[in-house]
């Protein structure tokens, strides 16, 4: 009985031995072919592929679970396309809207939130960072070799040495300098390949405290600012008075609003966006900086952060990264002298488009009610955010055509377009041609070749959204007319989201059947017209990849 049982557990033994063995070959099988496939789309996948599956991926995840979730109590919930409008705007952080905000519960505008927080342009090029470390392989130093060779041949102390301690070993005497001259000299292929290989080594490094200081950045930026977000509604009656009115959760507010103003999304959890806090100056200086910051001039934010930890902690890393700063590959990293002009020009088209706003708007009805330093303050948030924030303290459709032809004009422009002298660029200029010609030896698709320009498919979109919307250009000249719908395609292709909306009284015929709605104007759209915009927003989300294309059509 006795030797049975020893059999039986013998058996026993050898068959869980033999499953722990297939599980471990089959958890080591599943991890390389994971491992293979994230290598083949951080190495051979086109970035742009990446990006857009990431993008509609997201977008779809997005529209699900708006779906799955139940809207405010008392509001009708939006029709499916509404639904994937508001996701894809969300996550390409144009916040163009087809529904009033105040349809979304708390929790549809946390899940709005997270959508515009994984898909600002600073998040996602931190993951773009964090995968890009993957292109390296970590490598041990020159130090290292020479440590490990000198500890291999026996010269080794009691105590283990390092790259940071041969020096002092040196002098204490427990490695002579007979020693050291005894090892095989180092040949210049050798001393190439080392060079080389710390070299590789340290940009792995670089990478990766660039990767972490843009997640603090991100962490402390949105934890100080919704911190005194918050803290401003909760002191001010008039701003709380606002969101207890509207049933809006204060702690949602500030964190919402901050992420949105952070990514210049533009998206505010009121109908009326920021047009009922116009009189809250005060909320609007503590949101001014943050538009600025996550987008125009967050290069210049990032390079000065940068350095200002090089002087403090002294590390190599910092100093390698202000001084390769191309090398890094990181678009939003630019060297010195750009970054202070790009800076220089954020603050001078600021400038000139304040004094145009003011000069054409202070005494209009635009600003009626507010007191001399609150069109100082309104003036001032309302040209920041025509840079891609897209935030409003002012109804779009009552100010001038002059304005708004400059708004249009803004919202275009690519976010680092920067003013250079031309004695400075002569140098890029030389390295874009020696660069160039490398490139045509080694050839381009056809594709390039053919494609046409940004203005140009902008101008096909607004032909198509008149071709779509006809019926209603004839009804409704007022409200459907080709400057309104100018500024709302290009609003959706700068990921800007202003909106001049629509009017019940500027229609000619049908008045008593229409009711006002604070949704912006393409929620008046057939769904086909939406569908386009859609496709504009993801394709100003993606605009940095088609900056050079059109080359080939020739205007003379």
């Amino acid at each position: 009985m006795s030797n049975t049982i020893i059999c039986f557990g013998r058996k026993l033994e050898h068959f869980s031995s033999n499953s722990r063995s297939k599980l471990s070959c089959f958890n080591q099988s599943y991890r390389g072919l994971i491992s293979t496939c994230f290598r083949f789309l951080v190495f051979r996948v086109n970035p742009f592929w990446v990006q857009l599956a990431y993008f509609i991926v997201v977008s779809l995840v997005g529209f699900g679970a708006l779906k799955m979730s139940n809207p405010k109590s008392g509001s009708v919930s939006p029709n499916n396309i509404d639904v994937f409008f508001t996701s894809v705007s969300a996550t390409t952080v144009s916040s163009m809207s087809t529904v009033e905000m105040e349809v979304f519960s708390n929790t549809q505008l946390i899940i709005i939130t997270i959508l515009m927080l994984v898909g600002g342009e600073v998040f996602t090029s931190m993951l773009g960072l964090l995968l890009g470390r993957f292109r390296f392989e970590k490598r041990p130093s020159f130090d290292g070799d020479i440590v490990n060779s000198i500890s291999n041949r026996g010269l080794q102390s009691d105590c283990s040495l390092t790259s940071k301690n041969i020096s002092q070993e040196v002098e204490l005497g427990r490695i002579t300098c007979s020693a050291l001259a005894n090892e095989k000299p180092i040949t210049d292929l050798e001393s190439n390949k080392n060079l080389t290989s710390d070299s590789k080594s340290l940009k792995y490094k670089a990478t990766g405290y660039l990767g972490y200081l843009v997640l603090g950045y991100l962490l402390v930026v949105h934890a100080v600012g919704s911190s005194l977000v918050s803290m401003y509604v909760s002191l001010v009656p008039s701003a709380r008075k606002i969101l207890k009115t509207k049933g809006i959760d204060i702690r949602t507010f500030s964190f919402f609003t901050v992420v949105s103003t952070l990514a210049n999304c533009g998206f505010v959890p009121t109908n009326e966006n920021m047009i009922v806090f116009k009189k809250n100056s005060g909320l609007l200086l503590l949101l001014i900086p943050q538009i600025l910051i996550g987008n125009t001039l967050y290069p210049a934010c990032l390079r000065a952060l940068i350095w200002v930890l090089d002087k403090m902690t002294k590390k190599v890393e910092f100093s390698y990264i202000l001084k390769n700063w191309k090398e890094m590959g990181y678009s939003h990293l630019l060297s010195g002298l750009h970054s202070s002009f790009l800076a220089a020009t954020v603050f001078g088209l600021t400038l000139v488009q304040f004094i145009l706003f003011c000069s054409m708007e202070w005494n209009s009805e635009t600003m009626d009610g507010f007191s001399s330093y609150q069109k100082v303050v309104g003036s001032l948030f309302q040209v920041v955010n025509s840079r891609y924030a897209g935030e409003s303290v002012v109804d779009l459709s009552t100010i001038s055509s002059a304005i708004l032809v400059l708004f249009v004009v803004m919202m275009y422009l690519p976010p680092y377009t920067s003013f250079i002298p031309i004695k400075y660029q002569k140098k890029e200029i030389e390295k874009e041609k020696v660069k160039g010609s490398q490139n045509e030896s080694a050839g381009k698709s056809i594709l390039e070749f053919v494609l046409f320009s940004q203005l140009s498919y902008l101008a096909i979109f607004i032909i198509l959204i008149c071709i779509s919307e006809r019926q209603k250009l004839k009804e409704d000249p007022l409200n459907f007319n080709v400057l309104n719908i100018t500024i709302e395609v290009v609003s959706a292709y700068g990921n800007v989201g202003f909106s001049t909306g629509y009017s019940c009284k500027r229609r000619l015929k049908g008045k008593q059947w229409c009711t006002d709605s604070c949704a912006g104007f393409a929620g008046r759209w057939s769904n086909t017209g939406k569908f386009i915009l859609i496709v504009v927003m993801f394709f100003g989300r993606f605009k940095n990849f088609s900056f050079k294309y059109g080359k080939a059509w020739k205007l003379c």
